[in-house]
């Protein structure tokens, strides 16, 4: 009868040989890397990259796509609505899979959207609506009207009537949003009067014209309303260079670097701040989440908060959130 020590021994040789050959072939072989494929490549278009709001958003998105292996290629169309069609077509020629958008001109933009429409690019909005929201798959925006709503409220808070003037972009939602707020929440308070409401671009040196010809004719105000930083602080050029003396409160919109300074310094009375690298994170990863397959919101809300001086040391002086 065989002894069950030698038969042991056999099978503990067999089992050491196999173990040693998935040793081996474990150690030969060469792991998977999740990026180990061509990278896919994503547009991106804003309305004017001189505005520091957008920089900032732009590269919270590239982050994420970065992370993921891929590619962003950005486009600046400087406030061009004809440009940033053309730019949209030569990105679906570029074979993106992907598109982040904040329209030049709401309803302009229309064009390129159908061309996308047709090439099966999905569009992710962000900042500010299109006016053919069904041509977008999600938008990724502040709550631009509650922006609008807090200027008021401190502005009821801080004053017991006011002659108003209102200088916002035409063409952009986002803008027309936060004034309707702000106008809305007023509406009731008849001591509060609009004495002018300028139209035209959100950029410094066109809100600096517009103040200085309203200045020139004379207008009495109390209160200024940008529709963004950019604005308030073209609005507080032109006050400094015709040496105004009155008394004024100048109200931005974005919690920009620039903006926080002056209210620090007490020159713009506060700003409702967006949050470009919140907003950029979320399109991102909404963009992977469609594409994946999985169910996504038609529109997603970022709140805003209004920094004034009294909550000013809450808030990065320097950068974005």
């Amino acid at each position: 009868m065989r002894k069950p020590y030698v038969f042991l021994g056999l099978w503990g040789a067999l089992v050491i040989v196999c173990a040693g050959l998935m040793v081996n072939f474990s150690l030969n072989k060469t792991p998977v890397n999740p990026h180990d494929r061509t990278p896919r490549k994503f547009g991106a278009t804003y309305m004017a990259m001189n505005n520091p709001y957008f920089p900032a958003l732009n590269n919270s998105i590239k982050e994420v796509i970065t992370a993921n292996g891929d590619i962003l290629i950005t486009r600046d169309p400087a406030q061009d609505q004809l440009k940033q069609n053309e730019q949209i077509s030569d990105l679906i020629e570029e074979g993106v899979t992907a598109i982040f958008l904040q329209p030049v001109d709401w309803k302009g933009v229309e064009p390129a959207l159908l061309l996308c429409r047709d090439a099966g690019i999905p569009v992710f909005n962000v900042d500010s609506f299109v006016y053919r929201n069904d041509l977008v798959v999600c938008s990724i925006l502040s709550d631009n009207y509650d922006a609008g709503v807090q200027i008021a409220y401190d502005v009821l808070r801080k004053t017991d009537n006011a002659r108003i003037v209102i200088i916002n972009h035409k063409e952009i939602n986002s803008t027309n949003l936060r004034v309707q707020g702000f106008l809305d929440t007023l509406r009731d308070h008849p001591d509060y009067e609009v004495v002018s409401h300028m139209l035209g671009t959100a950029e410094l040196e066109v809100a600096m014209e517009f103040m200085l010809g309203i200045l020139e004719q004379g207008v009495d105000f109390d209160i200024i309303l940008g529709g963004n930083d950019p604005t308030a602080l073209g609005v507080l050029a032109a006050i400094q260079k015709k040496a105004v003396t009155k008394s004024l409160l100048i109200y931005g919109i974005d919690g920009s670097p620039d903006g926080k300074q002056m209210i620090g310094r007490g020159f713009i009375e506060g700003s409702s701040a967006q949050r470009p690298i919140e907003m950029g994170k979320k399109a991102a990863q909404t963009a992977y989440d469609y594409l994946a397959g999985k169910n996504i919101q038609k529109e997603i809300l970022i709140p805003v908060t209004l920094i004034t001086r009294e909550n000013l040391a809450e808030f990065d002086a320097d950068g974005w959130q």
